[in-house]
């Protein structure tokens, strides 16, 4: 069998620039998310030199939110801007189907808080969440902790159904740039509860439709955030 050439080259032609950029930084900052933005890594090496409240839990847990904002989120949204000269609406910051989102509301808002109820009751997830275990000390904890929960999302949307799925299209169409942040979304997962990591496929690719379909991110990060809070609101006060 007859391999095509494979030139170096190739990879900086004019139809390649893109998607080979979107996939290089893709890894480089997932993996620096992953070992350098977590808890953990603030616990080992920052909470004695770094220190934001007077709980170290919660501090935690607003640097593991800040970092999901800036290398998911804010580093993305530079690139875009500034490396490829384009409007962030091109990621799907804008309001786009409006009435297309608010159907999809309806039916995910509903489906999202249903499917937490279940995964509160499972000693896997309650080990995991919520990342501050002291988030349901009191209902103004709780209230601070959603908050910051939606920077988190919106650096996490930003970059998977954003900047990774919106910058492989048209090079590699619309469905195989959903498959392709569906994928990178699944792995970053490895480690977490099982049904949590099967459960990131399927959302992978409705929630890469609908914000294909909407044209916008909005949707989408409003029902992965009522998930996140509905989920740690039952571990907290079920």
């Amino acid at each position: 069998m007859n391999l095509p050439r494979l030139d170096p080259k190739d990879l900086l032609a004019p139809e390649n620039r893109k998607p080979a950029v979107v996939l290089l930084l893709a890894p480089f900052l997932l993996t620096t998310f992953k070992y350098y933005g977590s808890k953990a890594f603030y616990l080992s090496h920052l909470a004695g030199t770094c220190p934001m409240f007077t709980d170290g839990g919660r501090t935690a847990e607003v640097y593991h939110f800040l970092s999901a904002f800036v290398l998911l989120g804010l580093v993305p949204a530079l690139v875009t801007r500034f490396a490829f000269r384009e409007s962030l609406r091109t990621c799907g910051v804008q309001w786009g189907d409006v009435g297309y989102s608010m159907k999809a509301l309806l039916v995910m808002l509903p489906l999202a808080v249903l499917a937490a109820y279940p995964g509160a009751r499972s000693p896997e997830f309650m080990a995991e969440y919520p990342f501050d275990q002291g988030a349901g000390r009191s209902a103004g904890e709780f209230v601070g902790h959603a908050a910051g929960y939606l920077l988190y999302y919106m650096g996490w949307e930003f970059f998977f159904r954003g900047f990774l799925q919106h910058g492989l299209r048209q090079r590699f169409g619309p469905w195989n740039a959903i498959l392709v942040q569906t994928l990178a979304s699944c792995l970053i997962h490895i480690g977490k509860p099982a049904s949590e990591v099967y459960g990131s496929i399927l959302a992978g690719v409705v929630w890469g439709f609908v914000v294909f379909r909407a044209r916008s991110l909005w949707a989408v990060l409003l029902t992965h955030w009522t998930l996140g809070v509905a989920l740690d609101y039952f571990i907290c006060f079920r």
